[in-house]
């Protein structure tokens, strides 16, 4: 399959609202960092993103604001880290796997006491 760039996609193409796993880049023009980021948080998914940068407290701060579970600066949205937290936001993922956040996700803290038999407990 070759990969495609479908330049100037609209709200009204399925591809704009849609997860696309083929090799697919979509273009959308914005005027600006705000319509760039309610663009790309006005979905129903939000697994991973990606900012590219050359100014990286700029890409940090649009990070915190984007609506996904993952965030690569600078990088693609196919690296994976197995001691990270994997997982997404929104309609892409329930909860989070991966590293020791598996543990939180997957278990539940308890505390059993075992008390000796016969002991004297100050009330």
């Amino acid at each position: 399959m070759q990969p495609a760039v479908i330049d100037h996609v609209a709200s009204n193409m399925a591809i704009y609202h849609e997860e696309s796993f083929g090799p697919v880049a979509s273009i959308l023009r914005v005027r600006d960092e705000e319509e760039a980021l309610s663009i790309a948080n006005d979905t129903e998914y939000g697994l991973a993103s990606a900012i590219f940068s050359r100014d990286t407290d700029r890409a940090l701060a649009m990070a915190a604001r984007l609506e996904t579970g993952i965030c690569h600066i600078n990088g693609s949205t196919v690296y994976d880290d197995p001691a990270m937290p994997f997982g997404g936001m929104k309609a892409s993922g329930y909860g989070r796997f991966g590293g020791e956040t598996a543990l939180d996700e997957f278990t539940e803290l308890r505390w059993i006491a075992l008390h000796p038999e016969g002991a004297r407990h100050s009330l």
